[in-house]
């Protein structure tokens, strides 16, 4: 049973990001995430990561890994 990319995956999130400007609050990065029409797994992550301000997408993406 082959699966895309999973909603949890960095690239995954990654990519519903693309575009932003730095640097972002963890709602400017869900706000955008949204208007990407990013799946529910991506909002998720979003919302679950610490609350503050990203500066670069290698910031995001500790984010992520902090949310899991």
């Amino acid at each position: 049973m082959a699966r895309g990319v999973g909603g949890q995956s960095p690239a995954n999130v990654a990519h519903f990001l693309k575009g932003i400007d730095f640097p972002a609050k963890k709602a400017d990065l869900v706000k955008h995430a949204k208007g990407q029409n990013a799946d529910k797994e991506v909002l998720d992550v979003l919302n679950h990561m610490p609350e503050r301000e990203y500066n670069t997408m290698a910031d995001v993406m500790k984010g992520v890994g902090q949310a899991e």
